[in-house]
């Protein structure tokens, strides 16, 4: 593959172009699965990566936690 064929197109791409947001733990599901709140509404976000709890703020990116937010 070529650097034309790796480059990203469209109006985003998962690699280069996503951004993290940060989302309250509401509660800890099983597998290290959290539902959180979101400004859409609830959803789940993995929190295999930080020991996030809940009433924690993380910073979610592409559905994983990658670090709990110091208020």
């Amino acid at each position: 593959m070529n650097a034309e064929e790796r480059a990203c197109s469209g109006d985003s791409c998962v690699t280069c172009s996503d951004e993290a947001v940060q989302v309250r733990v509401l509660r800890l599901l099983d597998d290290e699965f959290a539902a959180v709140a979101t400004e859409t509404g609830e959803e789940v976000v993995s929190i295999a990566l930080v020991p996030a709890g809940p009433g924690d703020v993380v910073l979610v990116h592409a559905g994983e936690s990658i670090a709990i937010v110091e208020e």
